[in-house]
């Protein structure tokens, strides 16, 4: 089969690879019909997530089509359209139970790697380095999915595969930290960052009650796309001081909630972004922390931060006294898809919650090196690049 493959830093291309097999009796293979670049590949691109190794097949938001089932597989059947978890959870273990399906003690085939790093393994992810148990990824026309009756959710007839496609991570990544971040009926919330995630986490905000959201961001085309498509107000960072800003616009007190969606390659202007740059090239930081910086200073006293953009090992200043001296909440999650998807296919069933926007370019599988390069480098006002293996798309 077809499948983009990593082949090294910024060089990507289309190769054929072995069809997956059934390898558990929970496993199912599915025939992706579509699949959605997302920023955290960005990462991987660029590496600096390591344990990458040439030939790995990228992607883990997507959906498709049910082409053969393990016999233990009990909520599925050949033809069944799903949407998948990006994240791979076993569903049985004490962290399942709880709901924190990104924490599996069983997701992640190669758990000693980020052991060693973070003291425990998350769970595994499709197509997102060897430390994270080395899955192949959507960017292919089948993948298997490991914990099938756990991860994969079957569609419903009224809701469309444009829709649904957002369901596997950006609209589960979002509503979690609009969740756990704790926002309330009232509240205020920042978002920083207006990609994908940040658009879904401020529209989860808004149906969770927050009386205003406000989302920062630099790109004229994406404040505008979350105004239209979203409702909520927008700051461009690069015209305005975003923290005088927020407490221009709260009455002087700053956001109840601060959600951070954009993760260890953050942007700013001024020098903060060169000394951050140049620590993380040459590997005395690993993160770029500055929007978790800013949403920490920028949140109200007694308020609540939570980080949703992927970060990797370590970062430098980090405003700990702030935190402390503030009495902030600060939080953050890989995402436990497996507990938001089915509200989330309801909501969208509804059209409480609309997604198709978000898919801003739309090429076959052969043209995905091309489609990623659009995404990193923001040509044409991309927000997601999404692919379709099957050849329907460009």
């Amino acid at each position: 089969m077809k499948a983009l493959c990593w082949e090294g830093v910024d060089e990507l291309t289309v190769e054929q690879v072995p069809d997956p097999q059934i390898r558990n009796a929970q496993d199912i293979i599915v025939k992706v019909r579509q699949t959605s670049t997302c920023g955290s590949d960005l990462h991987l691109l660029a590496g600096y997530i390591p344990f990458m190794q040439a030939g790995d097949v990228l992607g883990h938001e997507f959906l498709g089509e049910v082409v053969e089932v393990g016999p233990d597989v009990r909520r599925h059947s050949v033809g069944d359209r799903v949407v998948v978890c990006s994240f791979i959870s076993c569903g049985r273990c004490w962290f399942c139970r709880q709901g924190l399906f990104a924490c599996c003690d069983n997701g992640n085939t190669n758990p000693a790697i980020t052991e060693q790093a973070w003291g425990f393994a998350p769970g595994g992810c499709y197509g997102y380095s060897h430390a994270m148990g080395g899955f192949a990824g959507s960017h292919a026309e089948y993948v298997r999915v490991p914990y099938a009756d756990t991860g994969a959710f079957r569609v419903p007839d009224e809701v469309s595969d444009d829709r649904a496609l957002f369901a596997s991570d950006a609209a589960p990544t979002g509503w979690m930290g609009a969740d756990l971040g704790d926002v309330r009926p009232g509240d205020v919330v920042a978002v920083w960052g207006c990609g994908a995630v940040g658009q879904m986490a401020a529209r989860a905000a808004m149906l969770l009650g927050a009386e205003r959201v406000i989302c920062i961001d630099r790109f004229d085309e994406r404040l505008r796309m979350t105004e239209r498509h979203i409702g909520a107000d927008t700051i461009n960072y690069e015209r305005t001081d975003v923290g005088g800003e927020l407490r221009e616009r709260t009455g002087g007190r700053g956001p109840d909630v601060c959600i951070e969606a954009v993760g260890m390659e953050a942007h700013s202007p001024g020098p903060r972004f060169l000394y951050d740059q140049v620590k993380q090239q040459l590997r005395i930081e690993t993160d770029r922390p500055i929007a978790v910086r800013e949403a920490i200073h920028a949140c109200r006293k007694g308020g609540s931060v939570f980080v949703l953009g992927v970060f990797a090992g370590l970062v430098d200043k980090f405003p700990l006294g702030a935190v402390m001296n503030k009495g902030l909440t600060v939080r953050a999650a890989q995402q436990h898809g497996q507990r938001y998807i089915p509200m989330l296919l309801d909501r969208m069933r509804s059209g409480e919650l609309r997604t198709e926007h978000l898919a801003t370019h739309r090429l076959p599988l052969d043209r995905a090196p091309e489609g990623y390069a659009m995404f990193r480098d923001k040509v044409d006002g991309c927000v997601r690049a999404v692919f379709q293996p099957d050849g329907s798309a460009g």
